[in-house]
C-alpha cells in the first residue's frame, strides 16, 4: 500500500512537472522568436466575437443601438406628423379626464368613487365586532366574503345599466381603485384574523403558565419573570397592537398608503424630503402629458388602421400593423411604468411617510417570465404571496396548484380591468395571463438550452409585441359589440 503511494506521488511529480516544463519551453519559445530578424507580431489569440476570447465590453455597440433605434422612431414619427397632422389636443384631455361628456349630469363615475368609503369602514365595523366578540367567527367571515364580493360586483353592474354614463377613463379609474381596495381589504381581514389568532393562543398559554407557577414557582422566580415582562412592554411601547390597530385613522392611512399588504405597524421616514417631492411631482405631470400625446398622436391612429386588416385576417397587413402600433405602444407602456412605480408611488410615500419604497426590482434583467412577474410589480407580487401563494403551501397545496392560483386570480383582475370598462366580456386578457404559464415553461427552456441572454429575450418579445395584438382585439371586438360592422366598411379606405 505505501508503495503504491509513493508510486503514485511519483507519477503526479513528473506530471506537474511536465506541465511546468511545458510552459517553460513555450515561455522560451516566444522569447526566442521576439529576437528573430522577421520581427514576429502574431500571437496565439481569439477573434473577439468568440466566447472563448473573454471579450464583453461592446458599449460602443449598444451605442449604435440606441441611436438606430432613435433615428427609426424619429422617422416613424414624422411619418406619422405627415400622415396625421398635428392630433393633440390638451382640451379633449379634460373633457376626457374630467368625463364632461358622460351622459347626463349624475357623473356616476364619481358616485362609485365616493361609494368606495363604504365597504372600507363596514370591513372596519366587521372587525370591530370581531375583535370584542359581538360577532362570531362565521358570520363575521360571511359578512366579510359578502362585502367583498359586492365590491367586485357593482361596478360591473352598474357600468352595464348605466353604460351611456360613464367616459372609458371614469370606468376604468373605477374598476382600478374596486381592484385595489379588493386586494387591500383582503390583506386587511386576513392579517387581523392572525392577530385574533395569535392573542387567542397567547391567552391559552397564560392560563397555563399561571396554573403551572401557582404549584411549582416561588416568589422570586415571578419576580425575575415580572422584571422581564417590564423590559419587554417598555420596549413595545411604541408599537400599536391588535385590536388598537382598529379604527379609521389606521385603516385610511392604509387604504392611501402605497401597499397592498396590512401591518399594524409599518416602516416610517421622519421627514418630507421636499426636493424629491417636487421632482416626483414634476415627473407625473410632465410623464403625464407625454402620454397622452402619444395616445393622441400615434396609438389612436395606429389602432385604427389594424381594423379593417385584422378584420380581415389579412397576415401579412395585421402583422404590419401589430409592428407598427407595437413600437408606440411600448414607449407608452415603459413611461407609465416609470411614472406609476417610480414617479407616483414614492410620491405617495414620501407623503405619507411610508418608508418601504420596493416597488419594482430589476425586471428588465428578467431571465425567464417567472422572474419578471415577480420582479416588475412588487406590491402585487408581495400580495399573491403573503396572502394566496404561501396559505395554499400551508393548506397542503402543491406548490404547483398555487401558482396556477396566483395566475388565475391575476388574469381575472386583468380581464376585470379590460372587460368591464370596455363592456365587451371577452377573454383574452384573462387567456393572455393563463397562457403566461407554458411561456414560463418556454422561456426557462430557452435560458437553460441557449443561456440567460435568450431567456431574456423571450421576456422582451412577449412584452413588445404580446400588448399590442390584445389592444387589436379588443378594439376588433369592441367595435363589432358597440358600434357593428358597418364601421368596419366605413374604414376601409384608410
Amino acid at each position: 500500500m505505501t508503495m503504491d503511494l509513493e508510486q503514485e506521488t511519483r507519477i503526479r511529480y513528473r506530471r506537474t512537472k511536465s506541465v511546468s516544463r511545458a510552459e517553460d519551453l513555450q515561455k522560451e519559445e516566444a522569447r526566442i522568436r521576439r529576437k528573430q530578424p522577421d520581427k514576429p507580431c502574431h500571437k496565439p489569440r481569439d477573434s473577439l466575437f468568440s466566447w472563448s476570447s473573454g471579450f464583453d465590453n461592446f458599449t460602443g455597440l449598444v451605442n449604435w443601438g440606441f441611436l438606430l433605434l432613435t433615428m427609426g422612431g424619429i422617422r416613424l414619427l414624422l411619418e406619422n406628423f405627415i400622415k396625421y397632422g398635428i392630433r393633440v389636443d390638451p382640451e379633449q384631455w379634460l373633457i376626457v379626464l374630467t368625463g364632461r361628456h358622460e351622459g347626463g349630469a349624475d357623473h356616476p363615475s364619481v358616485i362609485l368613487l365616493m361609494y368606495s368609503v363604504v365597504p372600507v369602514v363596514l370591513c372596519l365595523l366587521i372587525e370591530k365586532g370581531l375583535s370584542v366578540e359581538i360577532i362570531s367567527y362565521t358570520p363575521g367571515m360571511m359578512a366579510h366574503v359578502v362585502n367583498l364580493l359586492v365590491l367586485v360586483m357593482i361596478p360591473m353592474v352598474v357600468i352595464h345599466v348605466k353604460s351611456s354614463g360613464f367616459s372609458l377613463i371614469g370606468a376604468t379609474s373605477v374598476c382600478m381603485i374596486y381592484s385595489i381596495l379588493f386586494l387591500k381589504l383582503w390583506s386587511y381581514i386576513q392579517v387581523n384574523l392572525w392577530c385574533r389568532n395569535r392573542r387567542l393562543s397567547v391567552s391559552k398559554s397564560h392560563l397555563r403558565r399561571q396554573s403551572l407557577s401557582f404549584h411549582h414557582k416561588n416568589a422570586s422566580d415571578d419576580a425575575a419573570n415580572g422584571s422581564v415582562d417590564h423590559e419587554e412592554k417598555n420596549a413595545e411601547t411604541s408599537l400599536v397592537h391588535y385590536p388598537d390597530n382598529l379604527n379609521l385613522k389606521d385603516i385610511f392611512y392604509y387604504i392611501l398608503a402605497p401597499t397592498l399588504c396590512y401591518e399594524l405597524n409599518f416602516p416610517r421616514t421622519n421627514r418630507i424630503r421636499k426636493r424629491f417631492l417636487v421632482k416626483r411631482m414634476v415627473e407625473v405631470v410632465v410623464g403625464f402629458q407625454v402620454m397622452m400625446c402619444l395616445f393622441q398622436q400615434w396609438i389612436i391612429p395606429s389602432v385604427k388602421n389594424s381594423l379593417i386588416p385584422f378584420s380581415n385576417m389579412d397576415v401579412a397587413k395585421a402583422t404590419e400593423r401589430l409592428l407598427k402600433l407595437a413600437i408606440p405602444n411600448h414607449l407608452v407602456w415603459l413611461i407609465f411604468f416609470y411614472l406609476m412605480f417610480h414617479s407616483f408611488l414614492n410620491l405617495i410615500g414620501e407623503m405619507l411617510h411610508f418608508a418601504d419604497r420596493n416597488f419594482y426590482c430589476d425586471w428588465w434583467n428578467a431571465n425567464n417570465i417567472d422572474t419578471f412577474w415577480r420582479s416588475w410589480n412588487m406590491p402585487v407580487h408581495r400580495w399573491a404571496l403573503r396572502h394566496l401563494y404561501i396559505p395554499l403551501v400551508e393548506m397542503g397545496y402543491s406548490r404547483t396548484a398555487a401558482g396556477v392560483a396566483v395566475f388565475f386570480v391575476s388574469a381575472f383582475f386583468h380581464e376585470y380591468l379590460v372587460s368591464v370598462p370596455l363592456r365587451t366580456f371577452k377573454t383574452w386578457a384573462f387567456m393572455g395571463m393563463m397562457g403566461q404559464i407554458p411561456l414560463s415553461i418556454f422561456s426557462k427552456f430557452m435560458e437553460t438550452r441557449y443561456g440567460p441572454r435568450w431567456g431574456n429575450i423571450v421576456v422582451w418579445a412577449s412584452l413588445i409585441l404580446g400588448q399590442p395584438l390584445c389592444i387589436m382585439m379588443y378594439y376588433h371586438d369592441y367595435v363589432i359589440t358597440h358600434i357593428g360592422e358597418d364601421l368596419i366598411d366605413g374604414y376601409g379606405h384608410v
